[in-house]
């Protein structure tokens, strides 16, 4: 039986602004700076590569230097998708990166770690550090 996956919701701040973050998140040439090893598009099918394996997913919804969110096109479950949403707190302006993801609830720790470890990638691309 097939267990059912856990939303994850990550906060992580960032020193940079809303349209340079958004860049990362967004485009080919932004997610293969530090979310995969490349990215291509075709439509808004993106196609990511770690090492040897490759994953797609569809650009589903996108709000100009707001949030983006990606839908697994080859998972088992409909409903697997991650998102990134920028939010700008309004007093400090404050820039803080929200990922939402869907895990097996067996891989929480290990998932929590890997956007931890991507997001210090992340971080050294913008000169967030």
């Amino acid at each position: 039986m097939n267990e059912q996956k856990k939303m994850l919701e990550l906060e992580y701040l960032l020193n940079t602004s809303p349209a340079i973050l958004f860049n990362r998140l967004s485009t080919p040439s932004g997610l293969a700076e530090w979310f995969a090893d490349n990215v291509t598009v075709r439509g808004k099918v993106f196609t990511f590569v770690w090492n040897k394996s490759e994953q797609q997913a569809e650009q589903v919804f996108r709000k100009e230097n707001k949030l983006v969110r990606y839908q697994w096109i080859d998972d088992e479950e409909d409903n697997t998708w991650f998102e990134f949403q920028i939010n700008v707190d309004e007093l400090t302006g404050d820039v803080a990166l929200i990922i939402i993801d869907h895990v097996d609830p067996d891989e929480e720790n290990d998932s929590i770690d890997l956007w931890t470890r991507q997001i210090e990638f992340l971080k050294r691309g913008i000169g967030s550090l």
